[in-house]
């Protein structure tokens, strides 16, 4: 397909209320796609090196001792929609959106989780108080982890 014939393709979906277009011209095929979300600059964000302690086993006979059970929460449980960072304030020099003990209202944003760098505003789905916040700034976070305890 000519260069000409294709940047005017692209100019008409860009103009147009299109979201896709697909052309096939003899064997060569062509898929211009509108891209509908806003575009998002990522935010640097400073990261503090964590220590990392080496553990050296006393005696290879001794068991490990078991783990504390992980205290009972109770309230409502804020999970994470996604895989991403976790991130307590809109920029790095910011107040955190929310603090423990701080009053939310259904809607409220709680956090962004950078996902693919795209910046995503968690929201409180129930209103209440926050009573824990179980996930540090900067920390990565999985599907479905716990974040936050509304009671």
């Amino acid at each position: 397909m000519d260069l000409r014939k294709l940047k005017t393709l692209i100019d008409l979906v860009a103009e147009s209320g299109i979201a896709e277009l697909e052309i096939t011209e003899g064997e060569g095929k062509v898929r211009i796609v509108k891209n509908t979300q806003p575009t998002v600059t990522p935010m640097q964000w400073a990261h503090a090196p964590t220590p990392v302690e080496a553990q050296v086993p006393t005696a290879p006979a001794q068991a490990a001792a078991p783990a504390p059970a992980p205290a009972a929460v109770s309230g409502h449980v804020v999970k994470a929609p996604m895989v991403g960072t976790f991130y307590r304030a809109p920029n790095p020099g910011a107040a955190p959106f929310i603090d423990v003990g701080q009053a939310v209202k259904e809607g409220d944003t709680l956090c962004i989780i950078e996902a693919m760098k795209l910046l995503n505003e968690i929201e409180a789905d129930q209103a209440g108080v926050i009573k824990e916040i179980l996930v540090e700034n900067g920390q990565p976070v999985e599907y479905g982890q716990p974040l936050f305890v509304i009671g």
